[in-house]
């Protein structure tokens, strides 16, 4: 019997009307599915039914099982399994696939948030459909005004045409049972937007402080004088926190401050 192991966050869900959930969600396209973590292949399973998959795993016990027990769709090229990190893949790669794909899985916590963000800007990631910490999903799928607006948020807000919670997953339905809940999130990007590492900078400075007023947080990098006058024009609150701002104000604040001729900004 495998043992799961803490040092990759492994916890296997048994659920097999959550693992229905997340196959009646799949997109009706001929998109290509990548899996990050199959552990057991019990997700796995229900995929290969549907769609090719490309699954990568870190764990090399784990990819020796999954080698005997997908040895069919192995042979006949339906899926394949990857042994490696797959963040060292996208470094390599800037993408997990060579065409058009859609990203379903049961997502190791400790790296749930650099997987989704890396997908965000991955051009060639179309679906993300992806079990994760429910206060983490809550992040990505919150709207303005609510608590739980954040850097993340805006992120998905702009990449995504729609962002949503599919399903909250108790901790007995996995094996271990996490300490926490979980949530299905479904995200369809639009594929005409993307965002440099810059704006993602400036976003953690915007949420560096959720308590505090925004243009407060904006002041420790900007000129305040300078971002005054942009949030007169864009018709903000100079005590608007944060999680209160729409997340189309913080492109174009964003823009009008680094446009060239806000020559102000701080230096550090």
């Amino acid at each position: 019997m495998y043992q799961a192991k803490k040092k990759f966050g492994q916890n296997f869900l048994k659920d097999h009307s959550v693992i229905d959930k997340i196959i009646q969600s799949m997109p009706q396209n001929k998109n290509h599915v990548v899996e990050i973590g199959p552990g057991l292949g019990d997700l796995t399973k229900q995929l290969v039914k549907y769609k090719d998959v490309t699954a990568y795993e870190v764990d090399r016990d784990l990819y020796s099982i999954l080698q005997t027990e997908f040895s069919n769709q192995l042979r006949s090229g339906r899926l394949e399994i990857i042994l490696g990190d797959v963040l060292e893949q996208w470094k390599r790669n800037r993408s997990l696939y060579s065409s058009r794909y859609d990203l379903i899985a049961n997502l190791p916590y400790y790296i749930a948030t650099n997987i989704i963000l890396n997908c965000l800007s991955d051009d060639k990631c179309e679906h993300i459909i992806v079990m994760i910490q429910k206060e983490v999903a809550d992040k990505f799928t919150a709207q303005p005004g609510q608590k739980e607006f954040s850097a993340l948020s805006v992120i998905t807000s702009l990449a995504a045409i729609e962002a949503k919670t599919l399903v909250v997953v108790p901790p007995q339905s996995f094996e271990p049972p996490p300490k926490v809940d979980s949530s299905v999130i479904f995200i369809r990007k639009d594929l005409t937007k993307s965002f440099d590492e810059s704006f993602n900078k400036f976003l953690k400075v915007a949420f560096s402080a959720p308590r505090k007023k925004l243009l407060k947080n904006l002041g420790s990098s900007f000129d305040k004088s300078l971002l005054e006058e942009i949030f007169k024009q864009l018709d903000i609150d100079f005590n608007s926190r944060p999680h209160e701002v729409e997340a189309s104000l913080y492109s174009q604040i964003y823009t009008k401050v680094t446009n060239g001729k806000c020559n102000t900004a701080k230096r550090k």
